[in-house]
């Protein structure tokens, strides 16, 4: 109600405006110049009384700007007043109205800034009459109200318009009192929250800590109980009711606990596998793949395992992923010492092997072979591995040994300089490792040796020169990769490493010398023309293809080996003389002059 009066007063002073204006349009200019005199001062009482109401929409106005502004707007209650400008003090400082006029503002601010606080007098041109009145409260001072005026002010107008100021400091000092209310209550509230939220954190620390030693107590009877993989992943889904597993480094199945396993588990992808792992080392804490929560578990920076829940619904909390850490932590030691015990066996394995190998006495092969677990008095198999593409480290040879073991080949296993080698207790499948390998490695240009059986450990050193001499024929041939037996040559077994070199040599020169040096003297390729002929069983077509020549090329060539050398293609002795011979200058004697 009493804004509304304020609202009626401003009305009433800005109707008053109008209709003297529109008075003067209509008058003589005479009579207009006579209006431009000062107004008729109000009666005392009837000022007195718009004041009253002017206060009361000042003291129920909450911001202190509105009630600068209020005052500003309504000075004219007072007495033939104008506010010129007015300023609010804001931390030590005082800030200008939008209200103020901005003609001599310039002017005006800088005599408020000199008065520091004091009213004293404001210059304006145009305006004989000029005051600035500081609005103080009972503790603080709270602005400047500058009031001029055309006429110079009489007591009792004087007396109103000091009222009107001290008005205006007492409702700015309600109102900054209810701010400073409102900004403590405000700041009580915070205090409130923060003291709410210090509490609610207080409080899950607490249960952050029961929870970490209620993990620590199952970690440790976990780790004292020696149950090892299986333990850890059913103890991880006691604790967070999720699927726990554990995978080697290659993405293999070690442990499953909790519903929804795969049947048959998915065979790994070396290549994604590897994606997988560098994609998780690069963070420092779990990561979630798709379904699953992984962790990898890796003492002194080695990448032994992977552990890892599966969250298909994403309920996985931050308690969740501190029992999947401690998890983790607790299975490296158990890898770490499984890996140990492994690398153990396989140096003993390979230590075997190496020894097997060299030739060694039945009775020590035995007793080393139970030592590890390996029944030598079987019928073996030595198997050599060669990969075009990879060196024969220590990482292929871990590589051949796992493809070995996921087809069921139970063996020792050494490796050197350019191959890998398996003493093997049964005949390999005639695909399976190569093909395990070739998905392994992610190529298939490779080739397998394999030896006849071998009855008795002192027969290994001749059976592993059945391997090579195995190998070695088949990089040789046409299909260079694959996998070749040794008692599946045929012919070629009697070409073996054993024969004397001297004699193989003199029979290439007899059968092969003039084709041999024809090449050599005029860069031609007769003898390699003669050997795929051979090779392709006689076929024109096929020859003439895996030569890159066309087919009457071909049969210039061939007309030409007869006349050079001399010997008839038709003739049976012959053509069985000239194959076997092509086959030592390339097998055995590896192509050279």
């Amino acid at each position: 109600m009493a804004r509304s009066r304020a609202h009626h007063l401003y009305r009433r002073y800005s109707d008053r405006g109008s209709s003297i204006s529109r008075d003067s349009a209509r008058r003589p200019a005479a009579a207009a110049r006579r209006e431009l005199r000062p107004p008729a001062r109000p009666p005392a009482g009837h000022a007195l009384h718009e004041l009253t109401a002017l206060s009361r929409t000042l003291f129920d106005t909450p911001n202190e700007s509105e009630i600068l502004r209020l005052a500003m707007d309504h000075i004219a209650a007072a007495g033939p007043y104008s506010a010129e400008a007015g300023y609010l003090e804001v931390d030590g400082d005082l800030v200008p109205s939008p209200r103020n006029r901005l003609i001599h503002a310039s002017a005006v601010d800088r005599r408020v800034r000199e008065l520091a606080g004091q009213d004293g007098l404001v210059t304006v041109p145009g305006r004989p009459w000029g005051q600035a009145l500081g609005l103080r409260g009972l503790d603080r001072f709270h602005g400047y109200l500058v009031v001029t005026s055309h006429s110079r002010p009489n007591e009792a107008e004087r007396s109103l318009l000091a009222t009107h100021v001290r008005h205006t400091a007492a409702a700015l000092s309600v109102a900054f009192a209810h701010r400073c209310r409102r900004e403590e209550d405000l700041e009580l509230h915070r205090l409130r929250e923060e003291r709410a939220a210090l509490q609610r954190q207080l409080i899950a620390v607490v249960a952050e800590l029961a929870y970490q030693q209620a993990i620590h107590a199952l970690v440790a009877d976990v780790a004292a109980s020696g149950g090892g993989e299986e333990a850890v992943t059913r103890a991880l889904h006691g604790l967070t009711g999720l699927p726990a597993l554990v995978e080697d480094r290659f993405g293999r199945l070690r442990s499953w606990t909790g519903p929804s396993r795969p049947d048959p588990y998915p065979e790994p992808d070396p290549v994604r596998q590897d994606e997988l792992l560098h994609a998780v080392a690069r963070e420092a804490g779990p990561v979630r793949i798709k379904d699953r929560l992984i962790t990898l578990v890796r003492p002194h920076g080695e990448i032994l395992g992977m552990l890892a829940l599966v969250d298909s619904q994403g309920e996985a909390d931050e308690y969740t992923v501190l029992a999947l850490e401690q998890a983790a932590t607790s299975l490296a030691p158990e890898l770490a010492h499984l890996r140990n015990l492994a690398e153990v066996e396989l140096r003993l394995r390979r230590d075997l092997a190496d020894e097997l190998l060299a030739g060694t006495d039945e009775t020590s092969a035995y007793a080393r072979s139970e030592a590890v677990g390996h029944d030598l008095h079987r019928s073996h198999y030595i198997v050599v591995v060669r990969w075009s593409d990879r060196s024969a480290d220590d990482s292929f040879a871990q590589t051949v040994g796992r493809a070995a073991s996921a087809v069921g080949m139970r063996s020792l296993l050494t490796r050197r300089s350019d191959h890998v080698v398996l003493v093997a207790d049964d005949r390999p499948h005639a695909r399976a490792l190569y093909e395990a390998l070739a998905l392994e490695t992610g190529t298939s240009s490779g080739t397998i040796g394999v030896s006849a059986p071998c009855d008795s450990p002192d027969d290994i050193p001749q059976h592993y020169q059945e391997a090579q001499r195995a190998l070695e024929v088949r990089r040789h041939s046409r299909k260079r990769y694959g996998m070749t037996f040794f008692d599946e040559l045929g012919l070629y077994r009697i070409l073996g490493p054993d024969n004397d070199y001297r004699q193989l040599e003199t029979f290439v020169h007899e059968w092969l010398g003039q084709l041999i040096s024809y090449d050599a003297r005029n860069h031609a390729a007769m003898v390699e023309t003669l050997s795929r002929y051979f090779d392709c069983g006689g076929n024109y077509d096929e020859t003439a293809a895996s030569l890159a020549i066309h087919r009457s090329t071909l049969r210039y060539r061939l007309q030409r080996i007869r006349d050079i050398s001399g010997n008839d293609l038709s003739n049976v002795e012959d053509r069985l003389n000239l194959q076997v011979a092509t086959r030592v200058w390339t097998i055995v004697l590896g192509g050279s002059g």
